[in-house]
C-alpha cells in the first residue's frame, strides 16, 4: 500500500494542451495545492504515470496495484525514458484525463479493489470502537460533577425542563451529585456560551436520565468516539492509505487530552466534532467540484471540432452549479459556532481554503483567467452557500430562547426602545443585545485561575488543567496504603503532542516548498484553532481549548509518519526501516496512554504512583 502522503508526481507541466502553454514548470496546485514532487528515492515519476493533484494510487501489500488506467502504462526509468511530457489536446480534455489531472487515479472509495473497499469503512469503525471502549468504560466515575460540568450539565438539565438556562440554589452540586437535579429556581441564568453543546449534553440526559453521571457524559463520549471515526476516514481520504487511516484513528483514540474531554461534559469536544465534520464535507466538495469541472470541460471539448474547448470557453471556464457538500459544511459550521464562538475563525479559514482549492482546479484544467474566474464563479457562490446556511443554523439553535418568555434578556427590547431600529422584532434586538453583553464578558475575562495557561505552552502541554483531584482515605476501594490519589488531568499523550508539534514544522516546509495541498489544509485547521488565542494575551485561557484543533495535529503527525514509511516503489530496506520506526512510535504512544490512564480516568492509585506521572512541576 502506498503509505506516504508524498505525491508521486514529477516537476513539469500538466498533461496539458496548447491551451496551457504558460504553465511550464509551475507547481500543480499553487499555494494550496499538491506539489509536483520528486521521487524521494531519486529521479522523478512521470507526469502521465500518477495523478497530478493527489497522492499516488494506492497499492496494498496484500492485493497489488489498483486497477487504474494509470498502471496500464509502462513505468519510467530513472532518466527521461518512459516519460510523456505532452499530450494531444484531444486527449488532454477527455473526462478521464481531466479527472486524473484534477483528482487522481483513485477518485472515490469505489475505485479500490473489492478486497480493500470493506477496509475503507472497517478501519475507521475499528478505531472508533477502540476509542469508544476507552471513553465509555467507567464513564460514571467519578460520581460527581467535575470542573466546568458544574455549569454545562446543569444548564443542559435546565434546557430539558424549560428550554433555556435557569438559576440554581447554592447547594445545587450536592443535590445533583446525590441524584436529585430537580431543584431549579424560577429565575433565568446569565450564560455566555451558545446553546448547541448544552443541547447535546441534554440529549444524553434525556436518554439515560439527569440523575446519574453516565447520562451527563454520554453525549460527550459519543461525540469523542464519532470524532475518532471521522479523523480516520479523513486520513483515508487525504492520504489514500489504509495504514495511515488506521494510524490517525489510533492516535486520536488513545490520546489522553482528547480522552478526558470525551469523558467530561464540557463544550469543547462538541466543537471539535462539528469542525472536523465541516472539514470532511469540504474535502468531499473538493472532489465533487473537480468532477463537475472535468465533466463540463469534457462536454465542451467533445462539442468542439478540435477536441478541446473553444478559446472563449477556456477564458473563465464553466459554472459548476449547486455544491451540496458546501451546504453540509455550512450546517456543521453553524453548529460549531452555536457551540462556541471561537469556531468563527474556522469559518474564515475553511472558506478561504475551499476557494483556493477551486482556484487551483481551474488553473490545472487550463483556464486562462483562473484567478478572476475562480473568485467570481466559485468564491462568490461558496460565500452565499456556506455563510447564510451557517447563520440560519446558528440562529435556529436559539429556538428555546425565542420560544421562552422569561429567558435572560428575552424582554430587554421591550423596555429599551431604539429609535431607528424599531423595525426589527423585539426578540431579534434582545438577542443582539445578549450577544453584545456576552462578547464584552469574554473580552474582559481576565481573572486569575490556578490552572490558566498561555497558548505558548499548549503544544508542549505546559500546564494541563486539573479537572478533579481527591485523596481517598485508607480502606476506600482501591486504596490499600496510607495516602492515595484519584485525579483527572487532561494531559496529552507525549508522543502525539510533542511529535505533532515537530510535525507542524515539517508540514510548513512541505507546504511552502512542495506546495502539497494536504499539508496546507492540515495547517489551516491548526492555525484556525490555535493562532487566534494569541490576540488575547490578557484573557484567561486553558489548554483544553486546544482540543478543537487536536484532530488536525493528529493528521499532521500522521502525514509525517507517512513520509517515514516511504513509498511503495522505495527499496525494500527503506520500506522496512520506515515500518519499524512507525511501529516504534505507535508502540510508545500506546504505552504512554497505558501509563497515564489512571490519572485520566480518576482511578484510585497511591500518591507515589500519581506523583510519578507528574513529569513537570507545572502539571501539579
Amino acid at each position: 500500500m502506498n503509505q506516504s502522503p508524498v505525491p508521486a508526481t514529477a516537476s513539469g507541466s500538466p498533461a496539458a494542451s496548447p491551451a496551457t502553454p504558460d504553465q511550464g514548470n509551475t507547481p500543480t496546485e499553487g499555494n494550496a495545492g499538491q506539489p509536483d514532487a520528486p521521487n524521494p528515492a531519486g529521479g522523478s515519476l512521470p507526469r502521465q504515470t500518477a495523478p497530478l493533484n493527489d497522492a499516488a494510487p494506492i497499492d496494498d501489500t496484500s492485493s497489488g496495484p489498483l486497477p487504474s488506467p494509470v498502471h496500464k502504462r509502462r513505468l519510467p526509468g530513472r532518466g527521461l525514458e518512459g516519460h510523456r511530457w505532452i499530450a494531444r489536446p484531444s486527449e488532454a480534455y477527455t473526462v478521464q484525463a481531466l479527472k486524473e489531472r484534477l483528482i487522481g487515479g483513485v477518485q472515490s472509495w469505489r475505485d479500490y479493489p473489492p478486497s480493500l473497499r470493506l477496509w475503507f469503512w472497517l478501519i475507521p469503525t475499528i478505531t472508533a470502537i477502540l476509542g469508544g471502549i476507552l471513553r465509555f468504560f467507567r464513564l460514571d466515575a467519578p460520581h460527581s460533577l467535575v470542573f466546568d460540568e458544574t455549569y454545562y450539565v446543569k444548564d443542559a438539565y435546565s434546557y430539558l425542563v424549560s428550554g433555556y438556562e435557569r438559576s440554581w440554589p447554592a447547594n445545587a452540586n450536592d443535590s445533583f451529585n446525590a441524584g436529585n437535579p430537580d431543584i431549579l429556581l424560577n429565575t433565568p441564568e446569565y450564560v455566555v456560551h451558545p446553546p448547541v453543546g448544552k443541547w447535546m449534553i441534554a440529549f444524553g440526559m434525556w436518554l439515560f436520565g439527569g440523575d446519574n453521571p453516565f447520562g451527563w457524559r454520554f453525549s460527550a463520549a459519543l461525540a469523542g468516539t464519532v470524532t475518532v471515526f471521522l479523523v480516520s476516514l479523513i486520513a483515508l481520504k487525504l492520504f489514500r492509505s489504509h495504514t495511515l487511516g488506521a494510524v490517525a484513528g489510533l492516535l486520536l483514540a488513545i490520546d489522553g487530552h482528547h480522552l478526558v474531554l470525551s469523558r467530561t461534559s464540557l463544550l469543547d469536544v462538541f466543537l471539535a466534532l462539528w469542525i472536523l465534520a465541516a472539514f470532511g464535507a469540504l474535502l468531499l466538495d473538493r472532489d465533487d467540484g473537480r468532477r463537475r469541472l472535468a465533466s463540463r470541460l469534457a462536454e465542451q471539448a467533445a462539442a468542439s471540432p478540435g477536441g478541446r474547448p473553444r478559446p472563449t470557453q477556456l477564458v473563465a471556464g464553466p459554472w459548476l452549479g449547486m455544491r451540496w457538500w458546501r451546504l453540509v459544511a455550512g450546517l456543521c459550521l453553524g453548529l460549531a459556532v452555536g457551540t462556541k464562538w471561537s469556531a468563527l475563525f474556522f469559518v474564515a479559514a475553511f472558506g478561504i481554503m475551499t476557494v483556493l482549492w477551486d482556484l487551483n482546479a481551474r488553473r490545472i484544467a487550463g483556464i486562462r483567467s483562473w484567478f478572476s474566474a475562480g473568485v467570481i464563479k466559485d468564491g462568490l457562490p461558496a460565500f452565499v452557500t456556506i455563510i447564510p446556511i451557517a447563520a440560519v443554523t446558528y440562529v435556529a439553535t436559539w429556538t428555546g430562547w425565542f420560544l421562552s418568555k422569561d429567558a435572560y434578556y428575552r424582554q430587554w427590547a421591550a423596555t429599551n426602545p431604539a429609535p431607528g431600529w424599531d423595525w426589527l422584532p423585539n426578540s431579534v434586538r434582545s438577542l443582539a443585545h445578549y450577544h453584545l453583553e456576552a462578547y464584552k464578558f469574554h473580552q474582559g475575562l481576565s481573572s486569575d485561575h490556578p490552572y490558566e495557561s498561555s497558548p505558548w505552552t499548549w503544544l508542549i502541554m505546559g500546564r494541563p488543567t486539573s479537572f478533579y483531584y481527591q485523596t481517598p482515605k485508607p480502606g476506600t476501594p482501591g486504596c490499600v496504603v496510607e495516602t492515595c490519589s484519584s485525579a483527572i488531568l487532561p494531559v496529552g499523550n507525549p508522543v502525539v503532542w510533542w511529535g505533532g508539534t515537530i510535525a507542524l514544522v515539517i508540514l510548513l516546509f512541505w507546504w511552502a516548498g512542495r506546495r502539497d495541498w494536504r499539508a496546507g489544509a492540515i495547517l489551516a485547521g491548526v492555525a484556525a484553532g490555535y493562532l487566534p488565542w494569541f490576540m488575547y494575551p490578557e484573557r484567561t485561557m486553558f489548554i483544553f481549548y486546544a482540543v478543537s484543533f487536536e484532530p488536525f495535529l493528529v493528521l499532521g503527525l500522521t502525514y509525517v509518519l507517512g513520509l517515514v514509511l516511504g513509498r511503495s516503489d522505495d527499496p525494500v530496506w527503506r520500506r522496512r526501516s520506515g515500518f519499524y520506526v512507525v511501529a516504534l512510535v505507535l508502540v510508545l504512544a500506546v504505552l504512554a496512554t497505558a501509563f497515564f490512564y489512571p490519572v485520566l480516568t480518576a482511578e484510585v492509585i497511591t500518591y507515589q504512583e500519581w506523583r510519578m506521572r507528574m513529569w513537570m512541576p507545572s502539571w501539579i
